[in-house]
C-alpha cells in the first residue's frame, strides 16, 4: 500500500477520528430551534459539502434568518465541547501516524469540517507535530467530490499526487481523491456501513480500521 507513495492525507471525520454520529444530534437540535424537523435523507445531501458550503445550503433550504457565519460559530460551539472530549482517534490511527513520520512520510489532513474543529481535534490528541498540512474544504473552491481539496494539500506538501495516499470513509471523498490521482483507501465506518459494498468497489484499497496496516506495507 505504502510502496511509491511519499504522502498520507487523511480525511478527518470518520476516516481519522470517530465522529460522524456527532453531527446527526447536532443537526437535529440545530433544526429544532427552528420547529423544523431533521429529514431522513440529509445527510446525504450535504456529504463531502464543506463547512461554508453546508451552511449556504442549511440557510437556503431552510430558510434560517441568521446569517451564514452565525450559522458556522453556533454549529462549532455546539460541537467544540464533543470534539474536545468525545471523539477518539480511530483504532491503531496513532501507531499509524508514528510509522508514517519515523519513515518520512508527509502527513496532510484535507477535511469538510471547520478549520477550529479541525485544530481543537489535533490539539486534543497531540496531532500538531505529525502533520505538514491541515487544510478545509473552505480552503478551495469546490467541496468534495472535487478533487479540490486534495490536490491543494499535495501542492502544499509537495508531492505529486500520483504518489499520495488518501484516507477517506465516503463516496464523494473517495471520489475526489481517486479525481486527484491519488490512491484511495476506503476506512470502514458505522456511519456508512450501507454502502461499504460501493467503497469497497470505488476505492484502491479497504480497511476496518489502521490496527492490521502493517500486513499493507
Amino acid at each position: 500500500m505504502l510502496k511509491d507513495i511519499d504522502a498520507v492525507i487523511f480525511d478527518l471525520d470518520g476516516s481519522l477520528v470517530d465522529s460522524m454520529w456527532i453531527w446527526e444530534q447536532i443537526d437535529i437540535e440545530y433544526l429544532g430551534r427552528f420547529g423544523i424537523a431533521l429529514p431522513d435523507n440529509l445527510q446525504y445531501e450535504i456529504e463531502g459539502k464543506s463547512f461554508s458550503e453546508t451552511a449556504y445550503f442549511f440557510k437556503e433550504r431552510f430558510q434560517i434568518p441568521d446569517p451564514v457565519q452565525k450559522i458556522k460559530d453556533d454549529w462549532n460551539e455546539m460541537a467544540w465541547n464533543k470534539y474536545s472530549c468525545e471523539v477518539p482517534l480511530k483504532d491503531g490511527a496513532d501507531s499509524f501516524l508514528s510509522y508514517c513520520k519515523a519513515n518520512n512520510i508527509k502527513l496532510g489532513i484535507a477535511t469538510s469540517n471547520s478549520r477550529e474543529l479541525a485544530m481543537n481535534v489535533a490539539a486534543v490528541h497531540g496531532l500538531e507535530n505529525y502533520f505538514d498540512c491541515i487544510m478545509t474544504g473552505c480552503d478551495v473552491e469546490k467541496g468534495k467530490p472535487a478533487p479540490d481539496i486534495y490536490l491543494a494539500v499535495a501542492d502544499a506538501l509537495k508531492v505529486d499526487p500520483s504518489r499520495c495516499l488518501v484516507f477517506e470513509d465516503i463516496i464523494p471523498g473517495i471520489l475526489a481523491g481517486k479525481a486527484a490521482g491519488m490512491k484511495v483507501c476506503a476506512v470502514e465506518d458505522t456511519y456508512s456501513e450501507g454502502i461499504r459494498a460501493e467503497k469497497k468497489e470505488l476505492a484502491d484499497y479497504y480497511i476496518e480500521d489502521y490496527t492490521n496496516l502493517t500486513s499493507f506495507y
